[in-house]
This record gives C-alpha cells, structure tokens and sequence, in this order.
C-alpha cells in the first residue's frame, strides 16, 4: 500500500520536511518512491510547496495521503481531501464532566412528582440507616 507522508530533515529543532511517496511498511526515513513536495514549518510564514499533479497521479494509482499531509493540502486549495482526514472525538473537559451526573441527579428528581408524605418518609429512611449503622459499629 502506497503512502504520501512527511519525511523529516534539517537539523536539531529546524524541522523542514519532504513530501514523498512511500510503501507503508517502509521505515519513515526509508526508501521512497518519489518526492512531490517539501514543507518548512519554521518560516514566517511557513512554506509549503507541492506538485499536486503528482499528486492526483499517486492518488489515482492508489495512493493515501497520511491524515497531516490530508490537512495541509486542503488548506493548500486540493479538492477531495475530505475523505482522507480522519476526525477526532472531542474528550469532555473535567467540568463538563462534573456537570454531567448533577443533571442526571436533577432529572428524575423533577420527574417524580410524588405526594409529600411519600417524600417526607423517604428522608425519615435515609436519617435512620446511618444510626443504626452507629450502633452495630459501637
């Protein structure tokens, strides 16, 4: 299976990176097939340039783009990169997360409309279990 990624080059914390076609299987800083393209992130504004003919050839043949080679050509302008861009599930923040079971305590309290002698013996159960386990720990 044929693959378009990022091969990174440069030197310690100057990344700039190839834009090639590889098997899958072959190691990232392997062998590849051909080069279509180059990406330096590290310029203002960073510079990505690609042969998108080639491109659609590869694709054409069978090729996948990896998800972040998928992104940069999308904002590039290359049609058809929807498909190969994989989405991700939002994780909850931790407030959210807190705030989810206090609406589900609050929900079938306002559901059950129950008489207020029902409500007033469920309170008197709930006082007395904590004395009785008092007693037994006395």
């Amino acid at each position: 299976m044929l693959v378009i990624r990022l091969q990174r080059t440069g030197r310690e914390n100057l990344p700039t990176y190839r834009l090639v076609v590889a098997e899958k299987a072959r190691p990232v800083k392997g062998k590849y097939l051909e080069v279509v393209g180059h990406y330096l992130p590290a310029r203002n504004p960073s510079v990505f340039e690609h042969a998108a003919e080639k491109i659609k050839q590869w694709i054409d043949k069978g090729a996948t783009p990896s998800d972040t080679v998928a992104r940069l050509l999308k904002k590039a302008g290359m049609d058809g990169m929807d498909k190969f861009i994989r989405t991700y599930a939002k994780r909850k923040s931790k407030k959210e997360a807190a705030a989810a079971p206090t609406a589900a305590a609050v929900a079938p309290a306002a559901t059950a409309e129950a008489p207020a002698e029902v409500k007033e013996e469920a309170k008197a159960e709930v006082k007395e279990e904590p004395k009785k386990e008092d007693e037994k720990a006395a």
